[in-house]
């Protein structure tokens, strides 16, 4: 992370979403073009049932300005799952998006004794390819890949493969 960076996310609180974040979380993943959007009313349950493994930026104004949700696998109770990551275009490049992992999993790390992470990514999404690679880095970790689910699983139309990223074990 550049000086620039690190005074950008010194700038933002990071902290758990609540309900009332539910309908800015679901703008900010619609905005994105890049994730699958979910319906509003699952991240309003994501704000309410997995606050715990999520987290929230906000600017100073207390509005969220980026988000990564999680959850902790219930047969890997050490592994923490990243459903989504995404930052607001006015805050893009600026080392949000690490900042919140980073908090992200030191805090469940504390209450849940995480040792590793999973996401899947879509073959070609190389800023998150980025994020968790360099992630893995910093935390002195490995990162194995393999497809997780293809194009045939899903019966909703064309859909990229997703490919599962674990990371570990870490070094927090």
């Amino acid at each position: 992370m550049t000086a620039a960076q690190a005074d950008t996310s010194a700038e933002l609180q990071i902290d758990r979403p609540s309900v009332t974040d539910g309908a800015s979380l679901w703008r900010i993943a619609r905005d994105s073009k890049a994730l699958d959007l979910n319906s509003s009313y699952s991240y309003l349950l994501w704000c309410r049932d997995f606050a715990a493994t999520s987290a929230v930026a906000r600017d100073g104004r207390g509005q969220p300005v980026g988000f990564v949700t999680g959850y902790v696998r219930p047969e890997r109770p050490r592994t923490l799952l990243v459903w989504q990551v995404a930052v607001d275009e006015a805050y893009r490049g600026r080392g949000v998006a690490a900042s919140l992992l980073d908090g992200l999993v030191a805090r469940t790390s504390g209450e849940h004794r995480i040792t590793a992470v999973e996401t899947t990514i879509t073959p070609g999404n190389t800023g998150s390819e980025r994020l968790f690679t360099a992630f893995a880095e910093r935390h002195g970790a490995e990162v194995e890949r393999e497809v997780l689910f293809d194009a045939g699983h899903f019966p909703d139309g064309p859909h990229d493969p997703e490919v599962l990223y674990r990371i570990g074990p870490l070094s927090l």
